[in-house]
């Protein structure tokens, strides 16, 4: 097995006592087979698709764009990363909106390009790939150019701040270089955000295709062999510092440190995520679309259906064999200094076009767009957990002129208190239906009336619309 050094193996590390193979590990003690690691940062999925090595693990973006090509199998999800990556920014930068026609350093085709992809779509904002530095910027899209890792992303961005005029707004990168960063601007760079609580970087175990259908033994053992060393490590980590740490060659304080920044997956996560049932951060499923979406036509020509890689009969059997039973889904939010919705700024806002009865705030249930867009605001509380959304109500100011004409300001006042009510009673209606018809706690939804005081511009469809403004905790 091939894997990259990240705490969030460290169930596997210890489950199999180190790197070595050992008749002490729970693959051998319970299962009779033993396993070899190897610990390396190059791309091994040539060796993985020949053959040469049995498995290793990516994350589950990843396999959207690998695609047909990939001749894996997924069964099992090892974790989810809880702030290991990262988004990077100039101090002025205060929401992900704010990136539009401004450039970031990332590395390609990783869960760090994924990330800014997400929170870009999330957000409204087109991603742009430059070649080069010197190329024109779009400036009506988040501009995006590729370093050879996030490691050197976050070092470019590092030498952008101390004088050397690249142009750069940010970096999307990795812990630790999140922090390095960070700490070495000298206050003029700060983490807008980070995968603490926005769970859509999983880790997943892949296992070659033929090794997996030859090995039905040795696969079911290998998933719950990780299972149980995922439960050791999360019961108590302490108790393990000094082996995860021989292993990576990092000292108990940065073990610690890396270790902080990971959930390891137990069975019953394991069977929410991959069946959609999981209500606290990202499913296997929507974690895959919606790579496949932030990538688009242009980079997936031919995106195969995520359900090709899922060999998901060693969960199940696991499930009736009741060896976990006593676990349950854990997955909190990790709460910083602050989690007051209204008295931070919001990660990104989005505006959504409702349709509404004229004048009215009856929702039109029956549209499409109506159900996709609370399906997307549900989505986006449902992959972070803590998070809330404020439902900010507008409607179309293209009367004004008129109002004005007819009665002079009082009547343009009596009409602005009239939208003002309207606007938050169509806010009040989203609410209403995100609560009631998709089981949203109602709590983690604000309401307010912006009545025709923010328009968009002159379009008066593109003006009648619900904003929401996501706040997530860091």
């Amino acid at each position: 097995m091939e894997l990259s050094e990240y705490a969030g193996y460290a169930g596997i590390i210890v489950a199999n006592g180190g790197l070595e193979p050992s008749e002490q590990s729970i693959f051998h003690k319970k299962f009779g087979f033993k396993v070899k690691i190897t610990l390396s940062e190059e791309e091994s999925w040539s060796a993985l698709n020949s053959g040469k090595i049995a498995a290793s693990a990516t994350t589950a973006d990843v396999l959207a764009v690998y695609g047909r090509q990939f001749n894996a199998v997924v069964p099992l999800q090892i974790g989810f990363s809880r702030g290991a990556d990262g988004l990077v920014v100039r101090k002025d930068i205060r929401r992900v909106n704010a990136l539009k026609g401004k450039t970031l350093a990332t590395a390609q085709f990783t869960e760090a390009d994924f990330f800014i992809r997400y929170l870009a779509q999330e957000a409204g904002l087109p991603v742009r790939m430059l070649e080069s530095l010197e190329a024109s910027k779009d400036p009506e899209a988040l501009n995006l150019i590729y370093c050879t890792d996030a490691f050197t992303a976050g070092d470019l961005f590092l030498r952008d701040l101390k004088g050397a005029n690249l142009g750069l707004a940010g970096c999307v990168t990795w812990a630790p270089k999140t922090t390095e960063v960070a700490r070495s601007s000298a206050g003029e760079a700060h983490v807008l955000a980070t995968t603490a609580n926005l769970l859509i970087v999983a880790d997943v175990l892949v296992v070659n295709r033929g090794y997996a259908e030859q090995n039905a033994g040795r696969m079911a053992g290998l998933v719950e062999g990780i299972l149980e060393g995922n439960r050791m490590v999360a019961g108590n980590a302490a108790a393990h510092l000094d082996a995860i740490g021989r292993a990576f060659k990092w000292d108990r304080e940065k073990t610690r440190a890396e270790l902080a920044k990971v959930h390891f997956s137990n069975l019953p996560e394991n069977l929410a995520f991959f069946s959609g049932a999981i209500e606290s951060a990202g499913s296997f499923g929507g974690i895959y679309q919606a790579a496949v979406l932030a990538y688009g036509s242009e980079l997936l020509k031919e995106p195969v259906d995520g359900d090709r890689f899922l060999d998901l009969k060693h969960l199940q059997a696991i499930e009736k064999s009741e060896a976990f039973e006593d676990e349950r889904i854990v997955i909190a939010p990790i709460r910083g200094a602050s989690t007051g919705v209204v008295e931070s700024d919001p990660l990104l806002s989005k505006n959504i076009r409702f349709l509404f009865q004229p004048n009215s705030s009856n929702l039109v249930i029956e549209a499409t767009e109506n159900l996709k867009n609370l399906e997307s605001v549900k989505r986006l509380l449902q992959v972070s957990p803590g998070s809330k959304v404020m439902l900010r109500g507008h409607v179309d100011n293209a009367k004004v002129e008129e109002f004005r004409r007819m009665g002079g300001e009082a009547m343009v006042r009596k009409q602005a208190l009239e939208a003002m009510a309207l606007s938050r009673g169509r806010a009040g209606e989203v609410k209403r239906l995100l609560s009631q018809r998709h089981g949203v706690d109602a709590a983690r939804l604000e309401i307010v009336g912006r009545g025709w005081e923010e328009p968009l511009g002159k379009d008066g469809e593109q003006n009648r619309r619900v904003e929401a403004q996501w706040f997530t905790l860091e």
